[in-house]
């Protein structure tokens, strides 16, 4: 039973992602006077369906996703549609605007809800200072010698230094480089190298030092959780675009999650309550937002990229150069999304 009712959270949790990003897309063709034939909720025969003025609002039997049949997009029929009405046949600037839509809806999904969430809960973990409480047993920290009182001031690994302004910065430095690292700490008077070897935590899937340190927890008031709830919106932001940066670049890529990381997350995550579930759905929107904003040619971010070089260029790409395009930008997300799953895969059973 609890299986299937993280099966059914899970795909309401990322049909609703799907639909509010598709919302955006209609809002804006719309606004912009393009043809929108039908706004689908779900996948599949449709069960439902039903005329409002020109578009038709369908649900589809699998609930999965969702879609906005736009005038001038491939496979939609639009013979009957005057040119003007069509995403092709309006400003530029407007059709910019109305593919990158569908990431702006999720990125403001993420934003009410982190502003929500943190307006109910009435106060906001701050980022914890780089000074130890204690360490766990049996731990590497416990093992490297740490000790309470011990302000970590530089972090050293994969010839990367730097100095941390809390411990989050060390917590995530440390999962893209878990290895070897040289913690220079300022224990009263000294200054001292400690050196360890983060250990991996296989169910969790993440690597471990063993610091314990403080929870600086603040309580603030209404209008201070439109301040924070933003701060944590460009923290989440931030972070993806580091991610998207070590990934890029080989490194974290243990790190990938697919469809099967993401419905454990799920899983894991609907057992805490509504609140947790909430903060999840806020960081997948953030997520799918930036995602789709990334120049692939089958992202909303690879039409914009498109768009705007046949703009610049003064020529249309050609539909041989544009199929080959596509195609390849089909193949790579294929190829990290059967990568991300062999990883969750070897992860579960592994």
């Amino acid at each position: 039973m609890n299986n299937m009712l993280s099966v059914i959270y899970f795909i309401l949790i990322l049909s609703a992602l799907i639909v509010i990003h598709e919302l955006g897309h209609l809002i804006t063709a719309k606004r912009f006077g393009v043809y929108c034939s039908e706004f689908s909720i779900g996948m599949g025969p449709a069960i439902y369906k039903h005329q409002f003025k020109e578009t038709a609002f369908s649900i589809r039997l699998l609930p999965i996703g969702g879609f906005v049949a736009m005038a001038g997009e491939e496979g939609v029929e639009d013979e009957h549609v005057p040119f003007e009405r069509t995403i092709k046949g309006i400003n530029v600037w407007k059709q910019v605007v109305i593919m990158a839509a569908g990431a702006v809806m999720n990125i403001l999904l993420a934003w009410a809800l982190f502003i929500g969430l943190t307006m109910y809960q009435g106060s906001v973990a701050l980022p914890p200072e780089p000074v130890i409480n204690g360490t766990m047993e049996g731990s590497p920290a416990k093992a490297a010698g740490f000790q309470a009182g011990d302000r970590i001031i530089e972090v050293t690994s994969h010839g990367i230094s730097f100095v941390p302004e809390n411990m989050n910065e060390i917590t995530e430095h440390i999962q893209y480089y878990p290895e070897e690292t040289t913690f220079k700490v300022q224990r009263g008077a000294e200054v001292l190298d400690l050196v360890m070897t983060p250990s991996y935590i296989k169910e969790e899937n993440r690597y471990l030092i063993g610091i314990e340190y403080s929870r600086n927890i603040k309580e603030i008031g209404v209008l201070e959780a439109f301040g924070y709830g933003t701060q944590q919106l460009i923290e989440s932001s931030t972070s993806n675009f580091r991610a998207l940066g070590n990934i890029i670049r080989g490194i974290g890529l243990n790190n990938l999650s697919g469809p099967v990381g993401i419905y454990k997350i799920t899983a894991d995550t609907i057992q805490y309550g509504w609140m947790s579930v909430l903060a999840l759905i806020a960081l997948l929107s953030v997520n799918l937002g930036i995602m789709n904003l990334l120049p692939l040619p089958v992202l909303d971010g690879g039409r914009i990229f498109i768009t705007l070089l046949e703009k610049i260029s003064g020529r249309k790409l050609g539909e041989k150069a544009e199929y080959i395009i596509t195609m390849a930008g089909v193949v790579l997300l294929v190829g990290i999304m059967l990568f991300a799953t062999w990883q969750d895969i070897t992860r579960l059973f592994g």
